[in-house]
């Protein structure tokens, strides 16, 4: 379900593309510094989101630096983190060990087995330190895997799950902002399982794999599926605009109104030149 939580590169100021990739880099910071080296694997621009929307809410006090690392051994690269970094980086810890978990339950990867077993550790540490947003994640989880087991194609039931499962993961702290935080995490939620149902259909009809929207397979759908993500979009929308955010707005704004469509946008581009004969897949 992650993977398109991104920002558009092209539509950025040089300013606001070099704050995204420090956001990005301290979050391999966090990473690295809570859960040792394996634990950067786990790394990708969504969560860099979640940074930015809780680092302009709370304005925790910021590191910074510029250095290289494994992955730029050549070059410097500017960073900053906080302690919302961190807690970005326990909540994606703890999302790709479940999520390679229930790849071994439902695929018999012994990959995702293996690396599970490696994030183990760093999970079990990160439940007891967040027992309220690591209960909603195995719960959803679980709840999922029962619509899929039963290949039961309800967008409305699984996307409710995901979203419920983001939202928690939204509320870093109990106070006046929770309840607007749980609801953009929500139907942000929604909104990325969706996407990511309709970026993946034609592969999960082919592998014979869950898909909610199985049934509109083969079927001129771009307009439909449009239609459903900008209902969850423009909700989360809604919720980000109550926020009092000021540092970084245009940056999220880029990523919510533009970076969220480019593989959508991408595919869709894709499917009409084959149909029109001047591409393929």
């Amino acid at each position: 379900m992650f993977g398109t939580l991104i920002a558009s590169a092209s539509s950025l100021s040089e300013e606001e593309l070099k704050r995204y990739k420090a956001t990005y880099c301290g979050l391999c910071r966090s990473l690295k510094a809570r859960h040792g080296q394996f634990s950067r694997l786990t790394l990708n621009y969504d969560m860099t989101f979640l940074i930015l929307l809780l680092q302009s809410l709370y304005e925790a006090e910021e590191t910074a630096g510029e250095e290289t690392c494994i992955a730029h051994p050549r070059e410097k690269r500017p960073w900053w983190r906080s302690e919302i970094s961190d807690y970005a980086a326990d909540m994606n810890v703890a999302l790709s060990y479940l999520n390679r978990l229930d790849d071994w339950k439902d695929e018999g990867s012994v990959l995702a087995l293996s690396e599970a077993g490696i994030l183990k550790k760093a999970y079990n540490e990160i439940r007891e330190r967040y027992p309220r947003q690591c209960a909603a994640m195995e719960q959803s989880v679980l709840e999922l895997s029962y619509l899929e087991k039963n290949k039961l194609e309800d967008a409305d039931a699984a996307s409710a799950t995901f979203g419920h499962l983001l939202g928690t993961v939204f509320v870093y702290r109990e106070d006046r902002w929770k309840d607007t935080l749980y609801a953009l995490g929500n139907s942000l939620g929604r909104f990325l399982y969706l996407m990511d149902a309709t970026l993946d259909l034609e592969k999960d009809t082919y592998r014979n794999t869950y898909n909610p929207f199985r049934r509109y397979y083969g079927q001129d759908n771009e307009s439909l599926f449009r239609n459903i993500l900008k209902m969850f979009l423009a909700d989360a929308v809604v919720q980000f605009d109550v926020l009092p955010l000021v540092q970084d707005v245009g940056l999220m704004k880029n990523i919510l109104c533009v970076g969220l469509w480019s593989a959508f946008d991408e595919k869709f581009s894709r499917l009409r030149g084959k149909n029109n004969g001047t591409g393929s897949l």
